[in-house]
């Protein structure tokens, strides 16, 4: 490509680069902080398991522990967007790994159920506002022809840490009667890997534009193209000439959110989340529980939980190639399908063989659906708004994380596993039609300028 041919904003060179070092870099460093989000979430299950042999405790304490974690991760969803829109997605990324890792490692030390609700809600805080933010970091660096992919591969790093909480549920939790302090002792490690996102990671360079910090997004787009081989132009576009981006007025991004241009997308977007975390949430974190009730021991129960949790990685996968073929709005409806099916399966299953098979697929089909959600969550809000509307849509989704685990001990006890799974199947199959109502933006920019009349809402 010729010097005048080359595109010369910003937005546009970083957009033309092809999968660099520094993408990887970035890639890798916010999977870290995604697979030790997912490594904390991971451990309360077996957690919640083993305390209710040591601690004797009953289904509505269990449920209390659980749910606290999804009430700060509600709160901390919905404020952890509308931070990133603020004051920088790298800066709020940093904060919540920091919040999660000290107050984790703080439950470990926890000496009453009331002391751990209040130390899980806290971890809440931090965990609820870490996903948003790094998926709409990430999404803001990706090339567009790969970035639903990027996106998938990011949210595949949530089965490296779900694996690692498996492994240590099956080779702590289960040592001593106090392996659990020991399980969450370990979940103290983001609080390290803090620093190293806050001085590591770049800033993102849609925000700093945005915010008219442009000499340090002209830096940032030099080193990936240098990272590319690709020569800087020699009349890069001046530093004050920088396109604006009208800004949606400090405590009006969530109205902004239910305007116009967005309402529908907006409503379908939160309907998917909601029915998803609700469906995964009550599943997943009561998975060892409800396998320990069927009739399996301890260990035998977490031992199916990690074959079970290996099939994640698959689903991830496939999920990132379908995405960049079939669009991000249809592959999650497939996938979301299969969930429902899968429930089904489980919710009947009685044979060992059984109940590893139909929850393998559960896997595969979730977490590929999570890949695809994620994918599609911040391409449908400009830069203004993309943390805000990433963060909202997490945060309505963790109130159904909330009520989920309450919910599994009053449906089980009414018709068992095939009510509570045959409950979750609709949940899924719901979510699968809203997501046929989402904007598929596979391969375009992101760089969709807020509408005039969405600046003065």
């Amino acid at each position: 490509m010729s010097e005048t041919e080359r595109p010369t904003t910003r937005l546009a060179r970083l957009d033309a680069l092809p999968f660099t070092k520094e993408h990887r870099k970035l890639l890798v460093g916010s999977g870290m902080g995604w697979a030790l989000d997912a490594m904390d979430v991971g451990l309360i299950s077996f957690v919640l398991a083993q305390l209710a042999v040591t601690w004797s405790l009953t289904g509505t304490e269990l449920s209390w522990i659980a749910s606290a974690g999804f009430i700060g991760m509600a709160i901390g969803a919905s404020l952890g967007g509308l931070l990133a829109d603020r004051f920088g997605r790298r800066q709020v990324f940093a904060i919540t790994l920091l919040v999660f890792g000290v107050a984790t490692g703080a439950s470990a030390l926890a000496w009453s159920v009331g002391a751990l609700i209040a130390l899980r809600f806290l971890v809440g805080l931090g965990l609820g506002a870490e996903l948003p933010v790094a998926s709409t970091l990430v999404s803001e660096f990706a090339p567009p022809r790969i970035r639903g992919r990027v996106i998938v591969l990011l949210e595949a790093f949530w089965a490296v840490g779900w694996t690692l909480a498996a492994i240590i549920g099956f080779v702590v939790v289960p040592a001593s009667a106090e392996g659990w302090r020991w399980a969450l002792a370990i979940g103290a490690v983001p609080a390290v890997y803090a620093a190293v996102v806050r001085f590591g990671l770049p800033e993102s360079v849609r925000f700093l534009e945005s915010r008219g910090r442009v000499a340090e997004a002209e830096a940032t787009v030099q080193r990936f193209e240098r990272s590319a081989g690709v020569k800087p132009p020699d009349q890069p576009l001046p530093l004050g000439d920088a396109p604006t981006q009208p800004r949606v007025r400090a405590g009006r991004q969530v109205a902004a959110l239910w305007a116009r241009p967005h309402r529908v997308q907006t409503a379908a977007l939160w309907l998917v989340w909601f029915c998803v975390n609700f469906a995964y949430y009550g599943a997943f974190v009561w998975l060892p529980t409800i396998l320990v009730a069927s009739g399996f021991s301890l260990v035998r129960s977490f031992g199916y939980t990690l074959i079970i949790t290996l099939a994640q990685l698959p689903g991830y996968l496939v999920a990132a190639w379908l995405v960049e073929k079939w669009g991000r709005n249809r592959t999650l409806a497939v996938f979301l399908a299969g969930s429902a099916v899968s429930a089904v399966l489980f919710g009947l299953a009685g044979a060992e063989w059984q109940v590893i098979g139909a929850g393998m697929l559960l896997s595969f089909f979730n977490l590929g659906a999570w890949g695809a959600l994620y994918a599609v969550t911040p391409e449908l809000y400009p830069t203004a708004l993309r943390a805000t509307g990433s963060g909202w849509a997490a945060g309505v989704g963790r109130i159904a994380s909330i009520l989920a685990p309450l919910a599994v001990p009053l449906l089980t006890g009414v018709g068992g596993n095939v009510l509570l799974f045959s409950v979750f199947a609709v949940f899924f199959l719901i979510a699968a039609g809203a997501a046929l109502a989402l904007a598929d933006k596979r391969g375009k920019s992101l760089d969709d300028v807020v509408p005039p009349e969405l600046a003065r809402v």
